[in-house]
């Protein structure tokens, strides 16, 4: 299964907006800017970004806070029914997170071409490679989510 990459329209630049909001609060914490948004139908059911830092966890990627609050909220691991938008294309471990909770959708902004694990790397969403398949949609806000993590890496350098 190859990636889709559609041109955005007002939901998916709506709530990739708030993913943003969120990998800019993970900036400004020195946290990798990386948010993540859960949503049913027109409703944030969670939100959250990068906080392996300051959790001292390296599982406390944006994804996972993310899928586990949203897990209490509606009081299931499995979460058939949310779309989940990500300002970057997800690492193998969120990946597999987001197939286990078995998310009807993933939307995400940027290309990880390092460790992207929904085509750039790998594609562990591909049909039938697990019991669940996930609808992929990449390249949503593309350039300002891959402008929040370039702005973040050159203060660094």
């Amino acid at each position: 299964m190859t990636v889709s990459e559609q041109p955005s329209d007002s939901a998916p630049d709506k709530w990739m907006e708030v993913a943003l909001q969120e990998a800019r609060q993970a900036a400004s914490e020195g946290e990798v800017p990386v948010g993540a948004v859960v949503v049913s139908g027109d409703e944030v059911i969670s939100r959250d970004h990068n906080r392996c830092i300051q959790l001292s966890d390296p599982t406390a990627h944006a994804e996972i806070l993310a899928l586990r609050t949203a897990g209490r909220a509606l009081k299931n691991y499995r979460l058939n029914e949310v779309s989940v938008f990500i300002t970057l294309e997800p690492c193998a471990m969120c990946a597999g997170a987001l197939v286990w909770a078995r998310v009807s959708k993933v939307i995400f902004g940027a290309w990880d071409e390092k460790s992207g694990a929904a085509g750039s790397k790998v594609n562990l969403f591909s049909p039938g490679l697990f019991n669940h398949t996930v609808e992929v949609i990449g390249g949503i806000l593309d350039e300002p989510c891959r402008e929040v993590l370039r702005s973040f890496f050159a203060e660094r350098r």
